[in-house]
């Protein structure tokens, strides 16, 4: 139950050994915005640092030429530019569509446009330990925080039971909390195959468009992943393996 993180920090390249000095040397949970930047820095992190590239530079050139789309945005005016957004005259009520089933902006996540990267690990006296670090959504709406530091969504651990790693949708997949999920249904006696598909299937009842994956092990290191709109790989190491092995899940 030690948990560290931080969200929308900038300047700051390292955002897993940010979240573990959270963890590490606060009685804190969660730091966020320019104050877990100087927290981070403060404590020893190399920074402030410039973090674009010359591809993410390109990348929102070409976004923003090509009026700011795709975006985020929803419900507001105008539609189809950089804004200012306003809300629009009308009462707002939210998208559904038929038989109650939701759907969001899936269709913005992908294998081309996110970088999600969620490790378990399991020592020799067999305590779990696991972190998610992103870079977040490309073109998210500034101030958004994914699900990547929250506990129980992008990642969760129980020495007792075994762990869970997240990718995906990260704003349709924290309503849900599925790596807590994944470890809960290990505790009530599934096999990580079956843990990591329920908790996908939970999802896509209520988001069928959505895309993201889940990867479960137990604290014996069996291990399965399970994903919905999108072919997924994660790697496996361990002393009986010459070399990493990497196991490819198909929806």
């Amino acid at each position: 139950m030690e948990v560290g993180a931080v969200a929308g920090m900038r300047f700051v390249k390292d955002g897993i050994k940010a979240a573990k000095l959270v963890m590490d040397h606060t009685e804190h949970t969660l730091l966020v915005g320019e104050m877990a930047s100087i927290f981070a820095i403060l404590m020893g992190l190399p920074g402030p640092t410039n973090l674009s590239s010359s591809e993410s530079i390109e990348k929102w050139t070409n976004w923003k030429r090509n009026q700011c789309q795709p975006n985020f945005r929803r419900n507001v005016f105008p539609e189809n530019s950089c804004g200012p957004y306003h809300l629009r005259g009308e009462k707002l009520n939210s998208c559904r569509e038929a038989e109650g089933k939701l759907k969001l902006h899936s269709n913005l996540v992908g294998q081309h446009n996110h970088d999600t990267i969620s490790m378990a690990v399991i020592d020799k006296w067999g305590r779990i330990a696991v972190g998610t670090s992103t870079n977040g959504a490309t073109f998210k709406i500034p101030g958004r925080v994914g699900d990547g530091p929250i506990a129980g969504s992008s990642s969760y651990a129980d020495d007792e039971v075994g762990a869970c790693g997240a990718t995906g949708d990260g704003d349709v997949m924290m309503r849900f909390l599925p790596c807590y999920q994944v470890v809960e249904s290990m505790r009530q006696g599934m096999e990580p195959q079956r843990a990591a598909s329920d908790a996908i299937s939970r999802i896509a009842r209520k988001f069928p468009t959505f895309v993201g994956a889940v990867v479960a092990v137990n604290r014996n290191g069996v291990h399965a992943g399970a994903c919905h709109g999108w072919t997924f790989q994660y790697s496996v190491m361990n002393s009986t393996l010459d070399d990493v092995e990497i196991i490819t899940v198909v929806p």
